[in-house]
């Protein structure tokens, strides 16, 4: 099957009336787009409420006031240019700027910015830095996508993480094996790659991001076939989403489709409040109810599922909510609360953990280690637009710019 055609112009898609284009030009030049033909033909463009119409075409309640760029303080995380260290044992490569299609709904659209760089193409800092933190055992490729890079730039990092002792595994947090499947199982040198490092003793695992069952098509499962016998683990994770997977019946299929196709259901997250996601945002109640729904209805592989909150402080895992109160544990802490326990209030409408009366009695706002990384939060809410750098102009067009002006 070709290779996907991408499209980064939303006057390119002839399903979208030119009306609804005109309001859409306003919300790309703040949240870029980007998205393939492979993928547009997923949408049911008769369904006005098509939920993966909804996942990558952009809507008009991004530009509403709501949440920040950065939800998660990462920049508080960095080590070093393009490393991030949060938890003890892990550390991430920010690697790459781009991804298959951008989803609306994105935690780090900041990357997209043309005023903020912090992917780095160059990542030897950030594997010297792993590579002298005996304590870090496991390795997360992310971005953007990592799997967008060449195949030749991913050796590099893979062979240069597998040099280093103490990194037992390599992750690579992905959205192509649904967003372009092509890109993996044609590409045998990638599949040579996987096959080479990922081993019985030092396995790869691929953290796939399918949010909707609709996704996992014969396309898609060809991938996770390829990526399986080149020795991959792969397993999911995604945020719940209202009007994408908030349905009990979607997320129950999404949790069976997955298990059936060798995937291990990973992470239910809640969807961060980052600036322009207000059309996704769920009540942690409406999520909570709606994830039990779902796990009711699948198998016990399905029921291994989590629902997680990705908080500046750690994942908090959502135990229950009950009669107004969330029952709440750290499932990761960066100040080394694993396992803390909380019962905290929770109001019908709170949708993330700083809305939880209490709630700021359990952490503190950690300061940032290196400041060579740009704190987006404290920039402009408006990026900057992409200057253009023009050509000097050759003899020809220097003349006949001169005739221009002398007729003038």
């Amino acid at each position: 099957m070709a290779q996907p055609k991408y499209i980064t112009n939303i006057d390119k898609i002839p399903e979208i009336p030119e009306r609804e284009k005109e309001k859409l030009r306003k919300i790309t030049d703040k949240f870029v787009f980007r998205v393939n033909d492979y993928y547009l033909g997923l949408i049911d463009w008769e369904d006005p409420n098509d939920p993966i119409k909804n996942l990558v075409i952009p809507n008009e309640q991004e530009l509403s006031e709501y949440g920040r760029w950065d939800a998660s303080d990462e920049d508080t995380n960095y080590v070093v240019s393009g490393c991030q260290h949060k938890y003890e044992t892990t550390a991430l490569l920010i690697c790459s700027e781009v991804c298959g299609a951008y989803c609306r709904y994105c935690f780090r659209k900041r990357l997209f910015r043309n005023d903020v760089k912090e992917a780095m193409s160059d990542v030897d800092p950030g594997i010297e830095y792993i590579r002298n933190h005996p304590e870090i055992n496991n390795v997360l490729l992310t971005g953007g996508d990592p799997m967008i890079l060449a195949t030749k730039k991913l050796r590099y990092i893979i062979e240069e993480l597998r040099s280093i002792p103490h990194v037992k595994i390599i992750r690579i947090g992905s959205k192509l094996p649904v967003f372009n499947p092509m890109r993996i199982y044609e590409d045998q040198e990638l599949l040579d790659l996987f096959r080479e490092y990922s081993t019985p003793d030092n396995r790869i695992y691929v953290m796939a991001h399918v949010n909707h069952p609709r996704e996992i098509t014969a396309e898609a499962k060809k991938s996770f076939e390829a990526l399986h016998d080149a020795g991959v683990i792969v397993v999911n994770q995604t945020p719940v989403l209202k009007g994408i997977n908030d349905n009990p019946e979607d997320l129950g299929e999404l949790l069976n489709r997955l298990s059936w196709a060798g995937v291990t259901p990973y992470y239910f997250f809640i969807n961060r409040p980052v600036a322009g996601n207000n059309d996704f945002v769920l009540t942690l109640k409406e999520a909570y109810e709606a994830v039990e729904k779902a796990k009711a209805i699948t198998s016990g592989l399905g029921k291994r599922i989590r629902l997680s909150m990705s908080h500046t402080s750690g994942k908090i895992e959502i135990l229950a909510i009950e009669d107004g109160k969330a029952y709440l544990k750290y499932h990761q802490s960066r100040d080394g609360n694993y396992g803390k326990f909380m019962v905290l209030d929770c109001p019908d409408d709170a949708a993330w953990f700083d809305d939880l009366p209490g709630s700021e009695a359990h952490w503190e706002m950690p300061k940032k280690k290196v400041e060579d990384v740009a704190s987006v939060n404290q920039m402009s809410d408006m990026p900057e637009k992409k200057s253009v750098k023009l050509k000097p102009l050759n003899n020809h067009q220097r003349h006949i710019l001169t005739l221009q002006k002398r007729s003038a």
